[in-house]
C-alpha cells in the first residue's frame, strides 16, 4: 500500500533552504518516492489557522519501508544537515487508502 510523507515547513532562510530542498530531490527517486506537492506557489486556506509563508510537501512511496529507508539512509542524514537553521520542519508519514 502506498505511503505519503507530508513536509509543512516555515522557512526562516529561503536561499539556504532552497541547497537542501535540491540535494533532497535528488534522493527521493533513488528510494522510489516521487513528490505529488512540491512547496505550492498558490495555496488557500479554507479552514483553521494556516499561516500563508507555510511550504507544503507531499512525497508518494511504494509503502512505509521505502519512505523509512529514505528518512533513515545515511544519505539524507547528510543532506538534512544542510535545512539545519533554515526553516522549522514537521514531518508525518502516513499510509494511503488500500487499493480495492
Amino acid at each position: 500500500m502506498a505511503a505519503y510523507m507530508v513536509v509543512l515547513a516555515e522557512l526562516t532562510d529561503r536561499d539556504g533552504f532552497m541547497k537542501y530542498a535540491v540535494e533532497a530531490a535528488k534522493l527521493i527517486p533513488q528510494f522510489g518516492g516521487e513528490y505529488i506537492v512540491r512547496g505550492p506557489s498558490e495555496s488557500e486556506c479554507l479552514e483553521g489557522d494556516w499561516p500563508d509563508g507555510l511550504k507544503v510537501v507531499v512525497s508518494k512511496w511504494p509503502d512505509l519501508a521505502a519512505a523509512r529507508a529514505f528518512w533513515n539512509s545515511p544519505e539524507y542524514a547528510e543532506v538534512k544537515k544542510l535545512r539545519e537553521g533554515k526553516a522549522r520542519v514537521q514531518v508525518r508519514l502516513v499510509d494511503g487508502v488500500p487499493e480495492s
